[in-house]
């Protein structure tokens, strides 16, 4: 009886395993927000990893986050190093390019809750009196990451942290 049932757990495993193993290799979120400010306002706020902390969706997840800064504030290769509890987890953000009032691209690299390699871009587009930022994270979908979607929905769980942070972007950032 128990050797049966390992047996049938087993083959739902290997079931979830090819299941999982026909996801895409990589992902991509993204949602888009209009901020009411010039786009040099909203670049300003980007590119400066101190000020994320007024606006970050993920700062509400532990307030006792520890934060370092790296480099010249706003410079390529600046960056920002984050220690949190295991909602808001650790890594570090480094700014690898940045063109004034239109783009702003990160890497980000999560060290807990697990490790992960992404790409971070902000576009901005001028819209009526404000700007439209349209935020996008990509990256690489290594199995486990596959396995985890076939239970956890990236895009809705994510996206609504996106749609948090842009809320609080245009909530917080001046004309």
């Amino acid at each position: 009886m128990i050797l049966k049932a390992l047996f049938v757990l087993l083959l739902f495993l290997i079931a979830l395993g090819a299941v999982a193993s026909q996801k895409p290799d990589s992902f991509k979120v993204e949602r888009s927000g209009l901020v009411p400010a010039p786009p040099a306002a909203v670049y300003a706020r980007l590119i400066s990893f101190p000020a994320w902390k007024e606006w970050s969706p993920w700062e509400a997840y532990d307030p006792n986050m520890q934060h370092t800064y790296g480099g010249m504030d706003g410079a390529i290769g600046s960056n920002f190093t984050w220690l949190g509890n295991g909602k808001a987890g650790s890594g570090k953000m480094t700014l690898t390019a940045a063109e004034p009032g239109k783009s702003v691209a990160i890497q980000l690299d999560f060290t807990k809750p697990f490790e992960a390699h992404n790409q971070i871009l902000f576009t901005l587009t001028p819209e009526g009196d404000g700007t439209r930022v349209t935020w996008t994270m990509s990256g690489p979908s290594p199995f486990i990451s596959k396995f985890f979607t076939l239970f956890f929905n990236m895009d809705k769980t994510v996206g609504a942290d996106f749609e948090r942070g842009l809320a609080k972007l245009a909530s917080t950032t001046k004309r």
